[in-house]
């Protein structure tokens, strides 16, 4: 029986999101779709515990993998596994899962079942995404995650919603169209087989590769989102409701750099470096552009939306570093700001529910009406601008590392962007939570047992990653080496100095 549930253990994780959703289906009274849904979230989180606890960080390649023809004629399979960037990224989707339904209690009370069922439905989609090892499979799934979003935003969004729903629609899909070019031009290549493992050291001509790249570097970055192709997300932020704007900012994004380490650098490895230096530079940009629009926001969830652009800036500039810092960095940041930034969101949230506003001139003084609301949005937003002991910084710092191999003067420029974040956050802070408080806000109820049980596991997974480093490292070690083993190309393209 162990060993069956061992061999099978990713589809189980895969089955209890879609099997909760027709569950569901049967469930009558929203305190019950409530409960089902929550215990269907913690499921999944206790599979995904249970395959982090199995899993050997020792071994380099997949693991747990599962195999089944599904469309023979087509090459296509059902193949699922994890590896180490996988595995952090399953348990981050998981993690949120729970703490979402848990955030959405009281705050939804219409359509209840509908939202509940989304909320399973892009978390399963998302497993799937980090977790397939065909190319076919990867990209459907890849697409459901945009259905349920567009439905999240424009039935339980705010006064812009429709125009914010369309919006992610037309760039996720303009998005998802380019990447489904480049995936056929793989399976052209590639002996017209959509198996991931498979493609990774096929000899595919440069030239070649570079059209391929180009097309995937779009649809990952429309995901990301990098600057120029950012414009998207604020609205998608300010207007989502509050579990909405965490999946996105925790999960979603996390998506664009999961095909650059899944997809790009091992398949693609000589194109990679091509186009490495200006995308580089776009990181940069995107750090440095992402807070300075940060610091000049008067809506407390376009703040942290414009956050995401610059923090996702430091995963590019970690990925296309090509060394086992900045990538290792990258993942770790991945998490880091799933966690932060998805407890930003949901502090917000609850402020939200309270006051039914957004702008930041509305607050002040929220120390002495809500003491343990500020005491946790100041943990969350000092891990947000990297406050050594916190995760971001690990990841961040990692970041830095593995780029200052290829000169410093990307580090500094990369370090402003903390700068600023300190900046904003701090800036942020000192308007909402000190001073006196409005006659408006002096009766306001603090967090309740249920809030603060939705942002305590956040807390605990900050410091975590930020004080014990090695819970993500160890699992990452082989994996990155591995990748990098595979990818001679982007490794002469980077190698450190005496390296």
């Amino acid at each position: 029986m162990t060993s069956l549930f061992t061999e099978h253990l990713i589809t189980s994780l895969i089955t209890v999101p879609f099997a909760g959703i027709v569950a569901l289906l049967f469930v009558r009274g929203d305190v019950w779709v409530r409960r089902v849904a929550m215990g269907v979230a913690l499921l999944a989180l206790g599979l995904s515990a249970a395959l982090w606890w199995r899993f050997d960080p020792s071994i380099e390649g997949m693991q747990f993998v599962e195999r089944t023809s599904w469309m023979e004629n087509f090459n296509i399979q059902y193949a699922v596994g994890v590896d180490g960037i996988s595995l952090i990224l399953v348990l981050l989707t998981t993690l949120l899962g729970p703490l979402c339904v848990l955030a959405s209690w009281t705050s939804i009370t219409s359509k209840v079942k509908a939202y509940m069922i989304l909320i399973l439905l892009v978390e399963g989609a998302m497993i799937v995404v980090f977790t397939a090892l065909d190319l076919f499979l990867f990209f459907m799934l890849w697409e459901v995650t945009m259905i349920p979003m567009y439905f999240m935003i424009i039935l339980w969004g705010g006064p812009g919603r429709i125009h914010a729903g369309i919006k992610f629609v037309l760039y996720s899909l303009t998005g998802s169209l380019l990447l489904l070019v480049g995936i056929l031009g793989l399976y052209l290549q590639t002996g017209r087989s959509f198996d991931i493992q498979a493609m990774v050291g096929y000899a595919i001509p440069e030239d070649v590769q570079i059209w391929i790249f180009s097309f995937m570097f779009l649809g990952f970055a429309i995901k990301l989102p990098m600057v120029p192709f950012h414009s998207w997300l604020p609205d998608a932020h300010s207007e989502a409701p509050t579990a909405g704007s965490v999946i996105l900012a925790g999960v979603l994004l996390k998506m664009g750099g999961y095909g650059f380490l899944r997809i790009c650098l091992p398949i693609l490895p000589e194109a990679s470096a091509e186009f490495a230096p200006y995308i580089l530079w776009l990181s940069i940009v995107a750090i440095i552009y992402g807070g300075c629009l940060a610091l000049a926001q008067s809506d407390l969830k376009k703040l942290v939306a414009y956050s995401s652009i610059s923090h996702m800036g430091f995963v590019t500039l970690g990925i296309f570093a090509f060394n086992e810092q900045g990538i290792e960095g990258a993942v770790i940041q991945m998490f880091a700001h799933g966690m932060s930034t998805g407890a930003l969101f949901l502090a917000i949230g609850f402020l939200y529910d309270r006051t039914h506003t957004r702008m930041i001139a509305d607050y002040g003084g929220l120390q002495k009406p809500m003491p343990r609301f500020v005491v946790l949005l100041s943990i969350f937003a000092m891990a947000s601008f990297g406050l050594p002991g916190m995760g971001n910084f690990t990841g961040e710092f990692l970041v830095l590392l593995g780029t200052s191999f290829g000169g410093m003067l990307k580090v500094l420029l990369a370090m402003s962007g903390i700068v600023l974040a300190a900046a904003y956050m701090l800036w942020m802070l000192q308007r909402v939570v000190l001073g006196q408080p409005r006659s408006s806000l002096e009766s306001l109820p603090d967090l309740n047992a249920r809030e603060i049980a939705t942002l305590v596991p956040l807390v605990v997974g900050v410091f975590v990653v930020g004080l014990i480093p090695a819970t993500l490292t160890t699992k990452l070690d082989s994996t990155v080496n591995g990748l990098l083993d595979r990818s001679p190309g982007i490794i002469e393209s980077a190698s450190p100095p005496g390296g």
